[in-house]
């Protein structure tokens, strides 16, 4: 079973293989969404752009579905390794940073921990 590493959240949570990033984060708790995504999100279609996340790390080849067209097209101009939580399915273990615009304290550190302990 893959394993989703929630830097942020400082969590780690097991999930299905082939299961939607979104639905995972929101199952748990995990807050997903900055402001405006809390005050109006498009409930998974990809339209809003507001469940962005990170993936933090070297991940195994086809560990993430690929990028959607969706995602090519509302991600332009975003750094690479974001992705859409509702257009992402987990094919094995990653490590997610959510709500990447916001700053993260102890941030490097944060994510050298979150990367140095290995995932099943």
């Amino acid at each position: 079973m893959p394993i989703i590493r929630f830097v942020r959240e400082d969590k780690d949570v097991e999930c299905k293989p082939g299961e939607n990033l979104r639905e995972v984060a929101l199952r748990e708790g995990m807050q997903l969404y900055g402001l405006k995504g809390q005050l109006g999100n498009c409930g998974g279609c990809g339209q809003c752009i507001t469940c962005f996340v990170a993936i933090e790390g070297e991940t195994a080849p086809g560990a993430l579905s690929p990028r959607t067209a969706v995602e090519e097209a509302r991600l332009k101009r975003r750094p690479d390794n974001w992705r859409l939580a509702c257009q992402t399915l987990v094919q094995s273990s990653v490590i997610v940073l959510t709500r990447p615009q916001v700053s993260l304290g102890n941030s490097k550190a944060r994510l050298e921990a979150a990367r140095a302990q290995n995932l099943p």
